[in-house]
């Protein structure tokens, strides 16, 4: 599998727009290295898991290729990307793409939901926090500057909470089902900003 994710990284390198990487050991480190950190909060999750907006399929592809156990679905909203995703999950027996967004996907339906350069933080949660089951987790991909109280103010709208803040994650719990009325039509999370 690691022949796979080399493969995998000159191929977004070599593709216009998945990436502003230019070298192979700074797409290894943003794209691989950095997804990996969220193994432990995907591992005391149980359920699918969701890659929201994957683009050229980080965190997803390299989850998917660390737990073969667990089921990844790479939700990508731009069909030329959802190809260039394809290519790789077709080698992956625990991987799957779908081409759509957040808002259209199903409620409550997976344990783990990850969203890494999705939207702002406080968008991101909502984003995510309908599609995760209750009890399951969303993890969230933060700058330093991130707003984590804005991020709780969303969690706490969307039956979830701020459960962890470690270095460049974010792990909220979902408590309950998701909320009448979410998730909202497609855009509003980034037009009308619950936080």
């Amino acid at each position: 599998m690691e022949a796979l994710l080399e493969r995998w990284l000159e191929e977004i390198l070599a593709t216009p727009g998945l990436t502003s990487l230019k070298s192979l050991a700074a797409a290894r480190r943003v794209l691989v290295d950095d997804a990996l950190q969220a193994i432990p909060a995907v591992s005391a999750n149980p359920g699918p898991v969701v890659d929201l907006g994957s683009g050229g399929g980080s965190p997803g592809i390299p989850l998917a290729v660390s737990l073969p156990e667990r089921r990844v679905t790479l939700l990508e909203a731009q069909r030329r990307k959802c190809e260039f995703l394809e290519r790789f999950a077709a080698e992956l027996p625990n991987a799957d793409v779908v081409w759509g967004r957040a808002e259209d996907a199903a409620v409550d339906a997976y344990g783990v939901v990850l969203a890494k350069a999705l939207a702002k933080p406080p968008v991101a949660a909502e984003l995510c926090l309908p599609l995760v089951r209750a009890g399951g987790a969303a993890v969230l991909w933060i700058g330093a500057s991130a707003d984590v109280d804005a991020v709780a103010h969303v969690a706490e709208r969307l039956a979830g909470r701020v459960e962890e803040c470690l270095e460049g994650l974010l792990v909220l719990r979902k408590t309950g089902p998701t909320p009448p009325g979410f998730p909202r039509r497609p855009g509003m999370a980034k037009k009308r900003p619950l936080a």
